[in-house]
């Protein structure tokens, strides 16, 4: 693999209601979504909006669905972007081994971006960015921490075809999967490990999940998020429990029925 392969370096949030959103994941996670489109060019006419942290960096964005999308088959969900050297390359490595082009590759001010189905028909998008001005030589994307509150600590999909998706997953994007955790009937929960760090794993799919990935952000307080969850629109589909490591986790859908999760200690 190429040593720019950074992993998952951007998530998504496409929404039919980004105000919405940004007061509901405001509540539960401590996002500040603006009330208004971006009107950064490189959100290329659309509805564009980041998800900034209490830090002053970026979580990700928000793209609200147009009646097109939606009238197309799109609904809300959270999206992964991937990080490859070359997009068009890769476009032609996956539909070559079975994976659709959703969205034709494309240059934007941040880099060029395609989006895809692999081929177990998880979407993603692959991206190959531009550093932005006046960034260190050598910097990376801070999306993605293991322990940070208010960014994803921890990346899960749950596939039709688990071997399949970790031949993917390693051939294209560099990941590594060394170790698996036994759950019974469910099978072998097998832990991605890339660049020094683990960023989730891959499971057999249940035959009532969606065929995504699903992202777990950091929060202070499990317990506190699961109330908030509640308390603004969202539907709890599981949880508080703890997991291996002492932290406490919930998954959820938000008000637009875009699937989650939360991670951090219990909390009260």
């Amino acid at each position: 693999m190429p040593e720019s392969c950074a992993g998952f370096i951007w998530y998504e949030l496409m929404t039919s209601d980004p105000q919405g959103a940004a007061a509901f994941y405001g509540a539960v996670i401590g996002w500040k979504i603006a009330a208004h489109a971006d009107p950064d060019p490189s959100a290329a006419g659309m509805d564009y909006r980041m998800i900034v942290r209490d830090d002053g960096g970026n979580a990700g964005g928000v793209l609200r669905l147009t009646e097109a999308m939606l009238a197309g088959g799109a609904r809300p969900c959270w999206m992964p972007y991937l990080q490859v050297a070359d997009v068009d390359a890769a476009v032609v490595a996956i539909e070559a081994e079975g994976g659709s082009v959703q969205m034709p590759a494309a240059d934007l001010p941040v880099g060029r971006i395609a989006m895809l189905r692999d081929p177990q028909g998880v979407p993603i998008y692959v991206m190959a960015p531009k550093p932005p001005p006046g960034a260190p030589p050598g910097a990376t994307s801070d999306v993605f921490d293991e322990t940070a509150t208010q960014r994803v600590r921890w990346n899960e999909l749950a596939s039709p075809d688990q071997p399949g998706s970790m031949a993917f997953y390693a051939r294209h994007f560099g990941f590594a999967f060394d170790e698996s955790m036994p759950m019974g009937e469910l099978g072998d929960y097998c832990f991605i490990d890339h660049g020094g760090k683990r960023l989730g794993a891959i499971m057999r799919k249940r035959l009532d999940t969606p065929v995504l990935w699903d992202f777990y952000f950091g929060v202070p307080s499990a317990a506190a998020a699961k109330r908030a969850i509640e308390e603004n629109g969202g539907t709890v589909e599981s949880g508080p429990h703890e997991v291996p490591g002492g932290d406490w986790v919930v998954t959820a859908t938000d008000p637009q029925g875009a699937r989650f999760g939360v991670v951090g200690p219990l909390g009260e």
